[in-house]
């Protein structure tokens, strides 16, 4: 009875982790949830009929089980025989078990392999451990034809290749994602050569005509010395780039230039600070210094007052 209860809180799980299997598929709900009254119904009658069924072979099992008890106590010379379990067991498990101290057992005690009173038996492999042997031998054959014969297998290093190949799409995927979601609070400085490059570009086709290719100014202002209208911050250069100054004559780009390209474009303005333009135009605006510059030197005036 014990057996019994035991193998059906068992079987009684195997929808709970059934389900639990399934929650790692992506629309097993969504198909679910698609389905109209009548499909519904059902499957759910489907399911009650496999639940009966289930029911139903375990009712015979336990009633198998019970007659076989019943024989047993019957007739004596059938409780002497071994269940099938046992002989499966016995065929395909551990074997056929020699008695402890028995001849057999004695015949198999390996003199030479004793220490210090304990002596090492010459025993079978187990039958369970000569299939897994037998599979083994069985998947290297297998394997090795795949993968080093016929082809059809990728081996370690087209593997490793595609994996690589899949990343830097990935990646790609990710870099794309990132230069979308670039804006006026999170943009930073790029002085990657191909970034300036690209600003570069950006700058001669759509700000040289206002600025001058060297960023000198004309009708736009200079852009090569330390004054600045709008602020001279990446932040700065970047809002101006993107919503203009349309009271000044400058467009918002923010249609025509995607949020990387702004900032491209941006990081170049910022490398043109300090140099020689041909025809520099007068200053304008507040001088800017860096965060860097300003904390340099507030530490330095906190040194001499200390001092």
């Amino acid at each position: 009875m014990k057996k019994f209860l035991t193998l059906l809180m068992t079987i009684g799980w195997l929808p709970t982790l059934s389900a639990f299997a399934q929650t790692e598929s992506s629309d097993w709900y969504a198909n679910l949830q698609a389905m109209d009254p009548a499909q519904m119904t059902l499957l759910i009658i489907l399911g009650i009929v496999l639940l009966v069924i289930v029911l139903l072979l375990l009712l015979m099992v336990y009633l198998m089980s019970f007659m076989v008890a019943v024989f047993k106590k019957e007739n004596p010379e059938l409780a002497n025989e071994p269940t099938w379990w046992e002989k499966f067991k016995e065929r395909f498990v551990t074997g056929k078990m020699d008695t402890v101290g028995g001849k057999e057992e004695k015949a198999k005690m390996m003199a030479d392999h004793s220490y210090d009173g304990i002596t090492e038996l010459d025993n079978f492999m187990p039958p369970w451990l000569q299939w897994v042997f037998i599979l083994t031998i069985v998947f290297g054959v297998v394997y090795f034809v795949n993968y080093s014969v016929l082809g059809f297998g990728k081996t370690g290093i087209e593997e490793y290749e595609e994996e690589l190949r899949l990343e830097a799409i990935a990646a790609e995927a990710r870099m794309a994602t990132m230069a979308a979601s670039i804006d006026e609070t999170n943009v930073t400085f790029d002085d990657s050569q191909a970034s300036i490059a690209t600003g570069k570009s950006i700058f001669e086709a759509n700000c040289a005509a206002c600025h001058a290719a060297d960023g000198g100014g004309g009708v736009g202002p200079n852009l090569t010395d330390q004054y600045w209208i709008h602020g001279g911050s990446i932040q700065d250069v970047f809002t101006v780039v993107k919503y203009g100054v349309v009271s000044k004559g400058m467009v918002p780009w923010e249609d025509q230039l995607s949020p990387q390209e702004i900032q491209q474009v941006s990081s170049y303005i910022l490398t043109l600070v300090g140099t020689t333009p041909a025809n520099p135009k007068e200053p304008q605006g507040e001088l800017f210094a860096p965060e860097s510059e300003v904390e340099t030197v507030t530490e330095s005036t906190s040194e001499i007052a200390t001092l």
